[in-house]
């Protein structure tokens, strides 16, 4: 433990059992992903054995049911922030983004799917053995959900699927593809979640490259008649809007504590270079206006991560509403971009070079901001729900 990770051990929210798992985390990081992060981010996505590794080490299956190879006794939603922490060491996004896909991609199946298809795919993903990824953007807009275009036409006991998705995190490897399509009528009320076989006659793909999280492999996707088993249907039809925004919610709180991880990251790497960096005669930490930068960055890490240790502690007690997870995401990624700013700053030079962590988390704090909705949209959202009003 060092002076910049020593957070949860005076936090009320953690104990020995969180500092266990993430002593573990961080020695799989070390083993199995750090010597390797540079290559990956260079071939623009991560290895399938990875999954399988990650599975082995209990990081896939943490806080998913015993009956489809998951592990909950004993594990509450600290210990899901703590993994997302400890990935964050190698101060590369894409990484927790790419190798836990299926945070996103498998709980509409859980929690809505039948019983057969949660035995069908939730196995072999929390072993690592097949890839799920989440399909709800589309070019033509990402955030306004409930008027998406990608249609599903019922055709005997199969629906035939029409229309496309964009920006889609593991797009590329992805073996399943839970996505929202229009079953219905225009509106939230015309929407429905189909798992789609991404190997399926019709499904094309199209690598994007992206400016940050490069070791995540991002996609478009189009379906042209592709053909769906009415089996695959998550949920009732018509009924997917619900689960899409229930998903949202877990989605937001990931990413303002992935924030709060990579500002610590960020932090720690310019406090060093501070502390062995000499100008004027003296290390750059004994200027006072880098040690004010230093303080600052502090000041809204801590003051960012209380407010997401009291959001998750809310879902635990099932007191959660979100207006609080909108709002506590435009904090986090607002706060992730003052940090890793003045930590470039404090740098200097060697922040624009690729190779230092500020270099490529400075690179990804725009995903953060704009991923899971947009900071306009956050607020907006948060907004509605606090005081009235309609769109």
């Amino acid at each position: 433990m060092t002076a910049f990770d020593d957070w949860r051990a005076r936090s009320p929210f953690y104990d020995d059992s969180h500092e266990a798992l993430a002593m573990s985390v961080r020695r799989f990081v070390t083993r199995e992903i750090a010597p390797h992060i540079d290559r990956w981010e260079a071939e623009g996505e991560l290895p399938r054995d990875l999954h399988r590794k990650a599975a082995e080490a209990g990081i896939l299956g943490l806080r998913y049911p015993e009956q489809y190879g998951g592990h909950e006794e004993g594990f509450d939603i600290f210990h899901s922030l703590v993994v997302t922490e400890e990935l964050a060491a190698c101060g590369a996004g894409g990484l927790g983004a790419s190798l836990m896909t299926h945070g996103i991609g498998l709980p509409p199946v859980l929690a809505l799917g039948s019983q057969e298809l949660k035995q069908r795919v939730a196995p072999p993903v929390l072993a690592g053995e097949k890839i799920i990824a989440l399909g709800i953007t589309e070019a033509s807009g990402g955030s306004d959900v409930a008027n998406l275009s990608t249609t599903a036409m019922r055709d005997g006991d199969h629906y035939v699927v029409n229309g496309g998705k964009m920006f889609i995190t593991s797009g590329m490897r992805a073996d399943w593809l839970t996505c929202a399509v229009r079953t219905g009528g225009p509106g939230a009320g015309g929407i429905s979640l189909l798992l789609i076989d991404m190997e399926s006659e019709g499904v094309e793909r199209t690598r994007l490259d992206k400016m940050g999280w490069r070791c995540s492999d991002t996609a478009a996707i189009h379906f042209s008649d592709v053909r769906v088993p009415a089996a695959n249907l998550i949920g009732p039809e018509n009924g997917g809007f619900i689960g899409i925004m229930r998903n949202f919610n877990g989605e937001r709180l990931g990413m303002a504590m992935g924030c709060c991880a990579f500002a610590r990251v960020a932090m720690a790497e310019a406090a060093e270079w501070a502390q062995n960096r000499k100008t004027f005669g003296k290390p750059l930490v004994g200027h006072q206006s880098i040690r004010i930068k230093l303080a600052d960055m502090v000041r809204q890490i801590e003051a960012t991560q209380a407010w997401v240790d009291l959001c998750a502690w809310q879902v635990r007690e099932g007191r959660d509403r979100p207006a609080d997870f909108a709002m506590l995401k435009v904090q986090a990624t607002r706060m992730l971009e003052a940090v890793a700013r003045e930590a470039a700053q404090v740098l200097g030079g060697v922040s624009y070079i690729t190779g230092s962590k500020v270099e490529r988390i400075y690179r990804e704090v725009r995903v953060n901001a704009i991923g899971g909705g947009s900071e306009e949209i956050m607020l907006d959202l948060a907004g509605r729900q606090l005081f009235g009003g309609k769109r």
